[in-house]
């Protein structure tokens, strides 16, 4: 048995459940709370008082919620890394109060409150943390200081820096950051080691995850991934809910937007989804006062035709993650379900349509995660030496050129840790500082994409246009965090930032970015085309109209004159003619005719040199 002071305890922090396991050379193991072996599902809800301090967390924080709706929180991982701005259409389906952080001045920093008391996310996933912690200290009789921590596999680099600060918080040294699916993966392959490629399809309460991977010889490598941060079962249930409400509101008039009988709603919609995974119908009956009760009974037909555009959305997540792993349904070897929300009857029937196969369903949809994760975990310890992962970055990275053009760097799906270095240049003379906009997307424009974040390469030392060497480098490492840095490589100046956005991307940005990349493939490919033309069109008539103010004087008067007049027109040219082939074409004639003069900038150069030595 591994001394416990090296394990390394893999969490699953989960929106609706989280939990804790650990690996030894037998395998890994889940940790149970004060219930009992079966207790291996912690909540994540957790209940507070009216003054804000933490009264119940877990299954006893859960079984209060209806009685307590504005102190009782859940579903923190929706909120993670996110400001107030994005958090503001969340926020109506929520009992519980959600508002900018006092503490935090002009800045969009999202909190809960409770009572006179703020809480970021992080500090509530901190809470759900702790807990885990206890619960691997208790099983060990000693300190667990170390910890992997999943996320899924589209968060983003807040999302992921807002998990890894909860860790911290909770007294947790993070040591890797791994994606939801992967660790499934992992998971499944211990029990299954031929060579395989799979596909995981992950739906849990707050987001949905499809990863293609290939299994090998203890590799275990990540093709492609796709998938929406802000989709799961939680979605599932307010389709109930507002069902309810449209219904209630037309029978009886009667105003819900109180937050006991929201929350009695949330769980009630919660129960009703669960009942109807294993019967054709259930029945609904909710007490509104005054001897007025709502009666009905809802069938399986009627949820799944009410949860069915949510369905396709995963489905269409699939498509576009087989297309980025040059895959189809027939490559799969294997459909690997994790979340609880793959017990839906619907959800299990489209994966198989689609794939073509009955998904794989001997390992527990809510359990996989941990079990993975522990796996991680005992990989980094040494405890599992025959193991290796491979994950990927799940959108393009790269930079602002001129023009607004988009210049990727590492491209989706990339392996990580990763690095690419790519080198640029000044456009105008004597140019000192160099601001570089980090961008996040599949677009060719960076209007369409989005920014990072922005920093300066300065001091560069003065120098004509193009002579500037500027030498830009990406650098992603295990957990998917972006660390960015620019060197001028005849100076030596340098300037470097860590990537992490303020609040990370919004619910739709992935699927929209990944969307759109494709049904504006063409037209982006023309405008960036575009661009450069211009860009080089621009740089040649800055250096023709630099050796006409040097030189021109060595010219006849009507070809001085005449070069001026037609650079002057080429220049208004360029800012509205959008044909590219048009602009190439008097660019090329220009620069023909610029040649007598380069020819005479440079004999009096020489003659200048020359003289001077």
């Amino acid at each position: 048995m591994t001394d416990p002071s090296d394990i390394i305890v893999g969490i699953d922090l989960g929106t609706t459940n989280s939990l804790v396991a650990y690996a030894d050379e037998a395998g890994p193991h889940l940790i149970a709370g004060p219930g009992g072996p079966d207790d291996v599902l912690l909540p994540s809800v957790i209940g507070f008082d009216d003054q804000g301090r933490v009264r119940t967390l877990g299954r006893e924080a859960r079984a209060h919620a209806v009685e307590r709706p504005l102190t009782t929180v859940y579903s923190v991982k929706r909120l993670m890394g996110k400001g107030c701005a994005e958090l503001t259409d969340e926020a109506r389906h929520l009992s519980y109060r959600v508002g900018p952080h006092p503490a935090t001045g002009e800045r969009d920093v999202a909190a809960v409150l409770i009572g006179a008391q703020a809480f970021t996310p992080p500090e509530l996933s901190a809470l759900i943390l702790r807990e885990l912690k206890e619960r691997a200290e208790r099983h060990f009789g000693r300190p667990v200081q170390r910890a992997v921590i999943t996320v899924p596999a589209q968060f983003d680099d807040a999302q992921r820096q807002a998990t890894r600060d909860a860790g911290v918080i909770a007294g947790l040294d993070v040591v890797r950051i791994v994606n939801e699916p992967t660790a499934a993966a992992l998971a499944y392959g211990l029990q299954r080691r031929e060579r395989a490629t799979v596909a995981v399809y992950d739906l849990g309460g707050g987001t949905f995850d499809i990863s293609i991977l290939r299994l090998e010889g203890g590799v275990f490598e990540v093709k492609a991934t796709n998938g929406d941060t802000h989709l799961g079962g939680d979605d599932f249930d307010r389709t109930l809910i507002d069902l309810f409400i449209q219904e209630i509101r037309a029978e009886f008039d009667v105003d819900l937007n109180v937050p006991t009988i929201r929350q009695q709603l949330r769980t009630l919609s919660e129960q009703i989804k669960m009942r109807l995974s294993d019967q054709e119908s259930a029945p609904v009956e909710i007490a509104l006062g005054r001897g007025r009760v709502y009666r009905r009974t809802l069938t399986r037909d009627e949820f799944e035709g009410l949860i069915t555009p949510l369905v396709e959305r995963t489905i269409a997540a699939c498509g576009r993650a087989l297309a980025a792993g040059r895959l189809t349904p027939a490559d799969i070897d294997q459909v690997v379900l994790v979340g609880g929300s793959t017990r839906v009857p619907l959800v299990r029937r489209r994966v198989a349509e689609v794939f073509g196969r009955s998904p794989y369903t001997a390992l527990n949809p809510e359990q996989v995660v941990a079990l993975g994760a522990a796996m991680q975990g005992a990989i980094l310890a040494g405890v599992q030496q025959d193991m290796l992962l491979l994950d990927v970055t799940p959108l393009s990275l790269g930079i602002e050129t001129l023009g607004g053009a988009m210049s990727k760097l590492i491209p989706a799906n990339m392996r990580v840790p990763c690095q690419a270095t790519e080198t640029f240049t000044t456009f105008q003379d004597g140019q000192v500082n160099v601001r570089i906009n980090v961008l996040q997307g599949e677009r060719e424009l960076a209007k369409d994409c989005r920014s990072l974040g922005v920093f300066d390469l300065s001091g560069i030392p003065p120098m004509p246009a193009g002579i500037p060497k500027i030498e830009v480098t990406f650098l992603i490492d295990q957990n998917g965090i972006l660390n960015v840095s620019a060197r001028e490589q005849r100076s030596g100046k340098i300037a470097s930032v860590q990537i992490v956005p303020s609040h990370g991307l919004t619910r739709d940005e992935v699927r929209r970015m990944a969307r759109e990349s494709v049904q504006f493939a063409r037209q982006d490919m023309a405008a960036h085309h575009l661009i450069d033309v211009r860009t080089t069109l621009q740089f040649d008539l800055n250096k023709a109209e630099q050796m006409l103010r040097r030189f021109g004087h060595l010219l006849e008067t009507p070809e001085r004159e005449r070069l001026a007049a037609d650079l002057a027109e080429l220049r208004a040219l360029a800012e509205t003619c959008a044909d590219p082939a048009v602009l190439n074409g008097r660019r090329e004639r220009f620069n023909q005719s610029t040649v007598r003069l380069a020819e005479l900038a440079v004999a009096a150069s020489l003659r200048e040199d020359s003289a001077a030595t």
